[in-house]
């Protein structure tokens, strides 16, 4: 049953709800031990949140994603001489082109149609193009009333703009808002907005941070989305 107060469920989505890790090990260079390949995923994911944290402490706008990832792809190369070699043109083409592609983590699809079913508007609210949304949506089968891209907003999350903005375009109240996420820059700009909030934990995002205090500053903590229509319904 839905929970007649909150309206709107927003999404991150790299992450959140896709998989980026298992497509991205799979498009470095096999020759690469797997050890290492995930490796470099979580340092090249890394660096381009600090890339994009950069930015926006710059007040610079948001930046083409896949510019961004070329950029700290080839930073993280330099630290690695090691592998430098084995990334020519064509390698670091594909390994940007990955990032349009990703999966789903498996319960997910589920999860989203089960809040629509009982009443939710979803909505993907994340960093990068419109491009690349509608890449993930067709790579990954998922299926939103609407994407909201960093591109499109103008600003990076967890910009205080970026959520107004959303929620002005969405015509919707923070109170009827819900922030989905397993991010916690992304949910404590959530909780400032006035937003209800979710965190799904992810062990490929958020390494280097307490889970003990993230699960204390969110509505509900999650360690993936099975129960995430009942949580909502709960709030």
């Amino acid at each position: 049953m839905a929970n007649t107060k909150i309206r709107a469920v927003f999404f991150d989505f790299m992450g959140t709800c896709l998989d980026w890790h298992s497509g991205a090990i799979k498009v470095l260079p096999q020759i690469i031990a797997e050890s290492d390949r995930s490796k470099l995923a979580l340092e090249w994911r890394h660096d381009y949140f600090d890339a994009t944290n950069a930015r926006l402490a710059a007040n610079e706008p948001p930046e083409n994603i896949d510019l961004t990832l070329r950029k700290t792809l080839d930073a993280l190369l330099e630290k690695h001489p090691e592998h430098k070699h084995l990334f020519d043109d064509h390698t670091k083409y594909r390994c940007i082109v990955a990032w349009h592609s990703m999966p789903a983590w498996p319960e997910v699809p589920q999860a989203i149609e089960q809040l629509k079913a009982v009443g939710y508007e979803v909505f993907v609210f994340a960093n990068g193009t419109t491009r690349l949304q509608l890449d993930l949506c067709k790579s990954s089968g998922l299926t939103f009333n609407m994407l909201f891209s960093s591109e499109l907003l103008g600003v990076y999350k967890p910009a205080p703009k970026s959520y107004r903005k959303t929620l002005e375009l969405a015509n919707v109240t923070p109170e009827e808002s819900v922030m989905v996420a397993a991010h916690t820059n992304d949910v404590r700009g959530a909780k400032e907005a006035g937003m209800k909030t979710v965190y799904i934990h992810r062990w490929t995002d958020d390494i280097n941070e307490d889970m003990e205090v993230i699960r204390k500053e969110n509505d509900f903590f999650l360690e993936d989305m099975r129960s995430l229509a009942e949580v909502i319904g709960r709030l």
